[in-house]
């Protein structure tokens, strides 16, 4: 049984859920999608994101209203929107939907692999993506699907590592990924799980810095990745960071920036910086679209009023090379 309470949280398959989002770093452009919020509930909404970090007003929404989705970028230039929760009930999908290199989103495809809401997504590879982990119907899981250059999602692979929800992943070290913190049952972590270019999932890192939920990921600086944001028990939002090294090392905490929030999306953008966006600051989704630009050293920037739509559990990456 799932139940959705004001805020976004949902109870079911083994914690709460809310959705975490990353996306590869190098690519010009970036892409918030879907979510949910006080307004109309469920969106399948769009905003894209200039090479500069200016995020234009909301795009029509194409393919199934969801949240707690996962997004990544793949094919160097392209990006892929993927599984999720498509009703206030237990309404798991598998489904994705592919995003030109021009920000395009397409109509969906029939998904592939364990229907599943709560789980991250990133670029490895230089041109590929991987899903993973999440809560499905049978319960919270470690299982991934590998998404090839040309936006095809396979089959599940094997889980690695601790089973857990509400975690991020995003793309370092020019050709690798990370999936970190979560939670499962209540219990919160900090670990990490490395990918290799390859696609192949590590087993745990023993975490550092704070354990949390409901953050963000992205890369930056071409070849390192930022965490961000969330939330630290059921009620506490922070703002603080980690900084992960090209090597994939995570850094103790860097103090936050404001607003504190949870459910909110990070994606690359201009070549080798990042933003955080969206996501329910503090109980209040009314103001829930503020971002905060990322440097291409790790510095986030103080917030910017938001453009688009307020709402969280959404998702967020990069597309395009120009």
């Amino acid at each position: 049984m799932t139940v959705t309470i004001t805020g976004g949280i949902t109870f079911g398959g083994g914690g709460f859920t809310f959705a975490p989002a990353a996306a590869a770093s190098g690519t010009q452009k970036a892409i918030f999608g879907y979510g949910s919020g006080a307004a109309a509930g469920l969106y399948s909404l769009t905003n894209l994101v200039s090479n500069t970090g200016v995020v234009a007003n909301d795009t029509a929404g194409v393919g199934t209203a969801r949240y707690d989705l996962a997004a990544a970028g793949y094919g160097t230039d392209k990006a892929i929107f993927g599984y999720g929760n498509g009703g206030a009930g237990i309404n798991l999908t598998a489904i994705t939907n592919l995003v030109s290199n021009t920000g395009v989103v397409a109509n969906n495809t029939t998904g592939v692999g364990t229907a599943r809401a709560g789980l991250a997504a990133a670029g490895y590879g230089t041109d590929k993506a991987i899903f993973g982990y999440g809560s499905s119907s049978g319960g919270v899981q470690s299982l991934t699907n590998l998404v090839s250059n040309t936006g095809v999602v396979a089959t599940d692979t094997t889980g690695v590592g601790t089973v857990r929800l509400q975690l991020a992943a995003a793309g370092y070290g020019s050709d690798k990924a990370i999936f970190g913190y979560g939670n499962n049952g209540g219990t919160y972590y900090s670990l990490t799980n490395l990918v290799s270019n390859t696609g192949v999932v590590a087993t745990d890192t023993t975490g550092v810095g704070t354990a949390r939920v409901g953050l963000a990921a992205a890369g930056y600086g071409t070849d390192k990745a930022i965490f961000g944001y969330g939330l630290t028990s059921l009620s506490a939002y922070v703002s603080m960071t980690n900084l992960v090294s090209n090597t994939g090392v995570v850094a103790a905490d860097t103090t936050g920036v404001n607003p504190v929030r949870y459910g909110l999306a990070a994606a690359g953008y201009g070549g080798d910086k990042a933003l955080f966006g969206y996501g329910d600051s503090n109980g209040s989704l009314l103001n829930g679209n503020y971002t905060n630009l990322v440097s291409n050293t790790g510095v986030v920037a103080t917030f910017t009023n938001g453009v688009g739509t307020s709402r969280y559990s959404l998702a967020a990456a990069g597309y395009s090379s120009t």
